[in-house]
C-alpha cells in the first residue's frame, strides 16, 4: 500500500479523497518528476504531437503552471503556453499529466478545473484552448471549435477543444501564434 492510500478497516487500500488534494505552483525541483511522469504517460511518441510543437516554440507561462499534491506528494501535473489565434489571446493548456496510481480518481480534472480558472481570471485571456478526448474535456465545459485552428503539425480537428469567453466560440481559429500585446 503506498503512503497516500488510506487502510480501510479491513487492511484494503482505498481510493485517496481528492478533496485533500492541494494546488502548487510547479518548481525546478519538479522537472525530474514531471519528465519521468510524461515518459510514461505519452512515451516517445509526445515528441510528434502537433501540441507538443507549439510548446517547442512558445514557452510555457511559469505562473500557469501546476502540480497537484496529495498528502504532500505530487500526483499530477499542467502547463499552460500563451498563445493567440484570430479572435485574441489565450492559453494551450497541456500536457496535462496524472500518475497512473492516481488515475480516475479526480486529480487531473480537479487540477484542470484550477488551472483554468486562473489562466481566465488573468487580463487579455479570452479561451483555454487544448487538444484531447472531448467525453473527457466536456464534462469541464470544454467545447469544440467551429473555425479551423491551425498546429505547426496535423491534429485531428474533432479534438481541439476550448472554454472560451461568452460570444467567443464562434470566431475562434486561425493559426496559432505568439501571444499579441495590446496595441498602444
Amino acid at each position: 500500500m503506498s503512503s497516500t492510500q488510506k487502510p480501510a478497516p479491513s487492511g484494503i487500500a482505498v481510493a485517496p479523497d481528492v478533496t485533500q488534494i492541494a494546488f502548487r505552483l510547479e518548481t525546478a525541483t519538479d522537472d525530474a518528476w514531471i519528465t519521468r511522469l510524461h515518459e510514461k504517460c505519452f512515451g516517445p511518441g509526445r515528441f510528434a504531437r502537433a501540441a507538443f510543437r507549439v510548446r517547442e516554440i512558445l514557452p510555457a507561462e511559469p505562473e500557469l503552471g501546476f502540480c497537484a499534491e496529495l498528502d504532500g506528494h505530487p500526483v499530477a501535473s499542467v502547463r499552460m503556453t500563451p498563445i493567440s489565434l484570430n479572435a485574441g489571446n489565450g492559453y494551450l493548456l497541456g500536457p496535462l499529466a496524472t500518475d497512473p496510481h492516481f488515475r480516475n480518481k479526480g486529480a487531473g480534472r480537479a487540477l484542470v478545473t484550477h488551472v483554468t480558472a486562473r489562466a481566465m481570471a488573468r487580463p487579455g485571456c479570452g479561451f483555454v484552448l487544448l487538444v484531447g478526448d472531448a467525453d473527457y474535456y466536456e464534462k469541464l465545459l470544454f467545447l469544440p471549435v467551429r473555425e479551423r485552428v491551425i498546429f505547426p503539425g496535423p491534429v485531428d480537428p474533432s479534438r481541439i477543444l476550448v472554454h472560451c469567453s461568452p460570444g467567443l466560440l464562434e470566431h475562434l481559429g486561425g493559426k496559432i501564434a505568439p501571444w499579441r500585446s495590446p496595441q498602444t
